[in-house]
């Protein structure tokens, strides 16, 4: 039994694949409230935007800035906003990070593809 992803939209399939997705507790600084998030997608399906905005924007307490980079991801079919990449993924490198304190936003990490919920639409193929 497998969750087919489609566009809320225009109903396109959007070939998502479940074994890429992060489990619902996984913590990332930019927040997974109301989102999916997803390691890896095939990106033949989607358009993809780049935004750069020098205002000040707040994801949580601790997550904060004043330029704000991500790429949106569009569905190809039909354009609707499905949700951003953000660079918040998995440390591309094994490191405890300066001090010792952990990995911080200077070492490189992997993307990661979050969806909005509300631009989704779930089924199940049985």
């Amino acid at each position: 039994m497998a969750t087919i992803y489609s566009c809320k939209e225009c109903g396109t399939n959007l070939n998502l694949n479940t074994i890429n997705l992060y489990p619902p507790d996984t913590y990332f600084e930019a927040g997974n409230k109301n989102s999916i998030s997803f390691a890896s997608i095939n990106q033949e399906n989607f358009k993809f935007e780049e935004e750069n905005k020098i205002r000040p924007f707040f994801e949580t307490l601790n997550y904060w800035g004043i330029e704000r980079r991500r790429t949106k991801i569009k569905c190809k079919n039909c354009g609707k906003l499905l949700g951003y990449i953000y660079d918040d993924g998995p440390p591309m490198i094994n490191t405890t990070g300066q001090f010792h304190f952990g990995p911080s936003q200077v070492i490189p990490r992997f993307p990661r593809f979050r969806f909005k919920s509300k631009a989704l639409l779930l089924t199940s193929d049985s």
